[in-house]
């Protein structure tokens, strides 16, 4: 495989409770060997039907705030069809609608471009699963 499009799994340990997991570091590592310097894309996929990826600040409140919006959005009660596991995980479900399992990101030479309070977040309410894996793919410019 070219240097062009380099990839990576990240297991990321999520526990039993709904979580926000910032990811910016485990992104700039993996760019200061895949980018090596270089220009392009950073896609961050997250492979489960029921977690997301965010760009949010995280530290002050927000990564909470962002729980209890989907919390009030997306309640766990038994309104939902999807009805096996923990009560009210089918809203677990509808959650890659909202906070989408991918996002796309600039990459300046070799560095991740995000605003000054952004970070790259995994985003899981499910308390079913314990561990999500994450891919990293760098696709260098030309």
């Amino acid at each position: 495989m070219s240097d062009a499009f380099t990839t990576r799994v990240l297991n990321v340990a999520t526990g039993s409770s709904e979580t926000v997991v910032d990811l910016t570091r485990g992104c700039e590592a993996f760019l200061r060997e895949a980018a090596a310097g270089r220009d392009g894309l950073l896609n961050v996929f997250v492979p489960h039907a029921t977690a997301g990826i965010a760009i949010i600040e995280t530290g002050a409140g927000s990564d909470d705030d962002l729980l209890a919006a989907l919390h009030s959005l997306l309640p766990a009660d038994d309104r939902w069809q999807h009805r096996h596991g923990s009560p009210g995980h089918g809203r677990d479900h509808v959650l890659p609608a909202v906070v989408p399992p991918h996002a796309t990101l600039p990459v300046v030479g070799g560095r991740l471009e995000l605003g000054t309070w952004q970070s790259v977040c995994l985003v899981d309410t499910n308390r079913d699963n314990f561990e999500r894996k994450v891919r990293f793919t760098f696709l260098a410019g030309s």
